[in-house]
């Protein structure tokens, strides 16, 4: 089999190295007000650090695409035409774009920039492919609502594009993410094709008669209210063979706005899933399907991939992502008489059994001691404290090193 490009998210830099270094081959990352997913707090990518963002990912080894693809007004063109040139300096590999104005500033201002085609443009068909082709794109990321064997028929009625598609990650109610629920029940403040989605799929709801006002009825028979319009998330790893073989040239993984544990274990169990298809296309690939259990999700589903979505692809009862596996801490990068110093996402208790993951280790481990700043032993490390750790099992290389607990929690399915 041919080689297939690994696409992670880079929400914000630390993200950006972290999916790198686990096993993404390129990364792609949005800055305010020109991206639908871009990061609004935290050591998050602007105009002003775009060129540093895009020679680390180089430095690392990978390419780096720049999103574009909101729907932009007069006001958006207008804004674009003042900036564009920063985006030009910091020279991406590409940028991926949705809308035919910003498509034409790319062109006649980033003339040397390769084009790709966002998802939003709900591109369905080979002639589509080729009308892009035809204006210059060199790639189109194609709608989430295609089956495989679309996929190969496109492929074979348009050989010479590069094809991507999402193949893990939250999905939209809507078609190919075009909607306006956020839009409506914000009154225009979170607008979901301008990068502030409120996610109101995601909301739970009742039902109400008019004559009767506070008087709330179950539309699905549940304590918790109903998510009638939440989708599952898409996990297709059992897939990757059958979706290299249709002639898939990246795959892409949804999540700018996940945390840096979801894009480290995700880029890792994709990397690993990828290597072993490419060695093995018959390759039993439900052990990967188990790890991605690990990471936050609402329920897993295909989607459309194999031909339909079905009613169970939707999520009833939850609308956040639950992990199977808490992400315990993560190491800050220095050692001292075989302590690690780490900063605490979620409580840890003396001699605790943990699981560590490094971008080449995965084993587990028990905590042997827990010492605060001035190095006095403690029984317990809380959430957001930087404490030392000494381990039974230490990584070799715990620069970039997670810990979480072991197992599957049996609230994921």
């Amino acid at each position: 089999m041919r080689n297939v490009e690994l696409l992670m998210p880079a929400g914000n830099l630390e993200k950006l190295e972290y999916a790198i270094r686990y096993g993404a081959d390129a990364v792609y990352l949005g800055v305010v007000d020109f991206s639908l997913r871009a990061m609004r707090k935290g050591s998050i990518i602007t105009l002003e650090n775009l060129n540093h963002a895009v020679e680390l990912a180089h430095q690392l080894g990978a390419k780096a695409y720049v999103t574009i693809n909101i729907f932009a007004f007069n006001k958006d063109i207008k804004l674009l035409e003042e900036c564009i040139d920063k985006f030009a300096d910091a020279k991406p590999d590409a940028v991926i774009v949705s809308d035919f104005g910003i498509f034409n500033l790319i062109k006649k201002r980033m003339p040397n920039t390769d084009i790709h085609i966002s998802t939003q443009t709900n591109t369905l068909n080979y002639e589509s492919v080729k009308f892009w082709k035809d204006l210059g794109a060199s790639r189109v990321i194609l709608a989430r609502e295609l089956p495989i064997k679309d996929i190969a028929e496109i492929r074979k009625q348009v050989p010479d594009i590069e094809l991507e598609c999402f193949v893990q990650g939250a999905q939209c109610v809507s078609f190919s993410g075009r909607c306006l629920l956020s839009d409506y029940f914000t009154n225009g403040e979170r607008n979901a094709n301008h990068g502030n989605c409120s996610q109101s799929c995601r909301w739970s709801y009742k039902l109400v008669e008019e004559t009767r006002p506070g008087e709330y009825y179950e539309i699905h028979q549940d304590e918790r209210g109903s998510h009638i319009l939440s989708p599952k998330d898409l996990c297709l790893v059992e897939y990757l063979p059958q979706l290299i073989e249709a002639g898939v040239d990246s795959l892409k993984v949804e999540g700018r706005t996940k945390s840096l544990y979801y894009v480290s274990a995700v880029a890792k169990t994709y990397r690993q899933a990828i290597d072993e298809c490419l060695k093995n296309p018959s390759a039993d690939l439900h052990k990967y399907f188990i790890e991605l259990q690990k990471v936050g999700n609402r329920g897993y589903t295909t989607g459309f991939a194999l031909g339909e979505n079905k009613p169970d692809s939707y999520s009833y009862d939850i609308s956040k992502g639950l992990a199977g596996a808490d992400f315990l801490f993560e190491f800050k990068g220095q050692e001292k008489d075989g302590a690690y110093l780490v900063k605490i996402k979620n409580k840890v208790l003396l001699n605790d059994e943990i699981e560590i993951i490094t971008p080449s280790e995965q084993f587990q481990t028990k905590i042997l001691k827990i010492q605060n700043s001035d190095m006095e032993e403690m029984p317990l490390g809380n959430t957001n404290d930087d404490v030392w750790v000494t381990l039974s099992v230490s990584p070799k290389d715990y620069k970039y090193a997670i810990a979480r607990t072991i197992g599957v929690k049996s609230h994921v399915s």
